[in-house]
């Protein structure tokens, strides 16, 4: 079985790849770290953050991420893994593990992961009485 869940915050703004048949993709790295913690014997394990490279290819999930996934957003996913190769300038042939999300959850709080108001938004607690 080829499954993977993650819990993790965004490591920038998603970089969105339109094609001509209407579809998206979204991409962007995600961390997630293991907190410090002391074993029963004493012993402590620092802090520990993995970065992992995302890719969203459904069309639907990738809006959701152009719309509300932002730098510094907590989210949740299930995916699965997946290596490809390619070729750098050098010609040296590379490898990259990269997350393909199946499923995509927005964590923390509605104000982190809301759009930004527009500039003629007007908060009610700032509305003369």
């Amino acid at each position: 079985m080829n499954k993977v869940e993650l819990i993790g915050r965004v490591g920038q703004d998603p970089r969105i790849t339109r094609f001509d048949t209407g579809g998206m993709v979204a991409q962007f790295s995600l961390a997630t770290t293991e907190r410090a913690r002391t074993t029963r014997d004493g012993q402590e394990i620092p802090e520990v953050t993995d970065w992992h490279e995302v890719v969203v290819k459904q069309s639907g999930l990738a809006g959701v991420c152009e719309k509300y996934v932002k730098k510094g957003s907590q989210i949740g996913l299930v995916g699965k893994l997946r290596t490809r190769q390619y070729q750098d300038n050098s010609g040296q042939t590379r490898y990259v593990t990269e997350v393909i999300v199946e499923d995509l959850e927005l964590l923390g709080s509605k104000r982190e992961s809301a759009p930004a108001p527009t500039p003629d938004y007007t908060p009610i607690d700032d509305m003369p009485q």
